[in-house]
């Protein structure tokens, strides 16, 4: 995507009409160049209307992330940087932290050209309509003492969304977030360094903002936006400063005491607790389960049909309808 069609659409982010003329000229470019750039805007997400005489016009107006407003909510403790476009944050943010970049840096993007989601999926996003960044933070405990931390992490996104007037927001081993059992977020922990610390953490989050008819038809599950379940809709800054605010002081406290500290709250959030579900696990063959509780290093406590109990490290788990 060129630099060109950011430009633009922070011209035309109100959503009314503006002359291509005048567009074109504010950003001392040719009327042709302009229009060639503005052909790639529905490959982000964005609707755009073109109508000879009045010029162009976004179907919604659009916000751009504004850092102070961001780091005026965060709190304090977080250096950010924001860009128009990348392929996927965490990626970046990997390859800052092995350069030495300092816990607490955080990358967001207006647009993600290949976010990922856990197991290699893809994670669709549109400019505007979603939240994509990743936040590197450094611990003193080893790599094998971070077991859970994305499930510490769901928990303080989760506050963060409430603090922001989200409903019923819950979340879904391992890694996820939903409101009737619908996602609204999703997070990717990755994480290196010595067994004995110490180690790294780059903490990919993304949440559904507000996402158009064509965004929704791409996406291959249930799903629902931050538009949908809080009234009034807080800005995409003020999401991005309150989930930063949270995660923060989260963090440091999981650096000093674990996913145990945390456990409890986990349970309370948990909206697939004490309910039937299907085990989907990388290798061998899916089978029905019962969640019955979460243990102190994050795994997922099932009861099987036989009345044995499991535990699952890595799994994927849906919901069965009695």
């Amino acid at each position: 995507m060129s630099a060109l069609t950011f430009q633009a659409l922070r011209r035309l982010a109100d959503g009314r009409f503006h002359s291509g003329e005048d567009v074109a000229r504010s950003l001392g470019r040719s009327r042709a160049t302009l229009s060639e750039a503005l052909k790639r805007v529905p490959d982000l997400g964005v609707e755009i209307f073109s109508v000879r005489g009045r010029g162009y016009r976004l179907a919604e107006p659009l916000e751009f992330l504004d850092p102070a407003a961001v780091l005026r909510r965060s709190g304090g403790g977080i250096t950010l940087e924001i860009v128009d476009e990348i392929d996927s944050t965490s990626t970046r943010l990997l390859e800052m932290a092995a350069a030495g970049a300092a816990s607490g840096t955080c990358l967001a993007a207006e647009w993600q050209s290949a976010g990922r989601g856990r197991r290699g999926r893809p994670w669709v996003s549109a400019l505007g309509g979603s939240l994509t960044f990743s936040l590197l933070w450094r611990f003193e405990r080893g790599a094998g003492h971070l077991a859970g931390l994305s499930l510490a992490v769901g928990v303080a996104v989760a506050r963060a969304l409430a603090a922001c007037g989200a409903q019923r927001v819950q979340v879904k081993w391992p890694n996820d977030l939903v409101v009737d059992f619908r996602k609204l977020a999703g997070i990717l922990v990755e994480t290196s360094g010595d067994l004995q610390g110490p180690s790294v953490a780059v903490i990919g989050v993304g949440a559904n903002y507000r996402l158009n008819e064509a965004v929704l038809e791409r996406i291959d599950q249930p799903v629902i936006d931050v538009a949908h379940c809080a009234t009034p809709l807080p800005t995409r800054s003020a999401l991005l400063g309150e989930m930063l605010g949270h995660l923060a002081p989260a963090l440091a406290d999981f650096d000093a005491r674990g996913f145990p500290a945390v456990r409890d709250a986990w349970r309370g959030l948990h909206a697939y607790q004490g309910r039937r579900i299907r085990v989907i696990p990388p290798r061998d063959p899916p089978y029905d389960a019962e969640v019955t509780d979460v243990a102190s290093d994050g795994a997922l406590v099932v009861s099987l049909p036989d009345g044995r109990s499991a535990s699952l490290s890595s799994a994927e788990i849906s919901l069965r309808v009695r």
